[in-house]
């Protein structure tokens, strides 16, 4: 796949997906979001790629939120694809690693907190600063904040618009670890989570993102794991052999 905004690598089970923006602060625009999209949609159907990382080039910004045109219409052509971005992140069924390497603000400190995981780098920022500047994340800016950070200290971030240190994003539990080279530590995370079983992975983040997800968290479920599993059974082969063959199912071959 050949992209614009984003740089993807793949190497040992692992694909690396970097905004590359620098220039502009990694800043989301329209392409950039499709792209994420396209991405991360290539890391699910890939059966090779077991973790994908999410990192911003150059060592100043991961992501500082994304670049609002001025809107022509209210239909959906003119929204940035973002929500589309994240629900994805948090739905698709493998791991997916923030490397933040700078500044994350606004929608770039929801991409990461939509991320299963986040290291960050000793001088990584982490800010909200919607109410300052004429915009609010009133979705997984704000629920999934709460979750990770307590109702309290995301209240905090969203009306007050502190920056946080490293330091204090660990201490309040809005990173897992601290690193100087936060995707070469995401990486060896990869490789840790490559070690366990994917489908209970798959499993334990579709029961974490269900929660908020209704029907489709409980689709996911029954769908992608259950049914999954299901048509491995016994009971799956004979009860679909007997309806191909018109004859009563043998339940000796799976009820005990």
């Amino acid at each position: 796949m050949t992209f614009e905004d984003i740089v993807v690598t793949v190497d040992a089970g692992v694909a690396t997906i970097a905004i590359n923006r620098p220039e502009n602060a990694n800043k989301l625009r329209f392409v950039t979001a499709r792209e994420l999209f396209d991405a991360f949609r290539m890391v699910r159907e890939t059966p090779s790629i077991d973790v994908a990382v999410l990192t911003g080039a150059g060592d100043k910004f991961f992501c500082i939120g994304g670049e609002h045109e001025e809107l022509a219409s209210l239909d959906y052509s003119s929204v940035m694809p973002v929500i589309d971005l994240y629900e994805f992140i948090d739905t698709m069924p493998k791991p997916v690693i923030a490397a933040v390497n700078g500044y994350a603000v606004g929608g770039g400190n929801v991409l990461q907190v939509v991320c299963d995981l986040t290291v960050a780098a000793p001088h990584a920022i982490f800010r909200q600063v919607g109410p300052m500047v004429g915009s609010f994340d009133a979705g997984y800016g704000t629920w999934y904040l709460e979750e990770t950070i307590g109702r309290r200290r995301a209240k905090e971030m969203w009306y007050l618009n502190r920056k946080y240190t490293a330091e204090q994003a660990l201490a309040m539990g809005l990173v897992n670890d601290i690193a100087d080279d936060p995707v070469a530590h995401a990486h060896e995370i990869a490789q840790t989570l490559r070690q366990r079983g994917p489908f209970a992975l798959s499993a334990l983040k579709t029961a974490f993102s269900g929660r908020h997800t209704g029907v489709a968290g409980q689709a996911r479920i029954a769908h992608d794991l259950l049914l999954t599993a299901y048509r491995s059974t016994q009971e799956a082969d004979e009860m679909s052999q007997s309806f191909e063959q018109r004859r009563e199912p043998d339940r000796a071959r799976f009820h005990r």
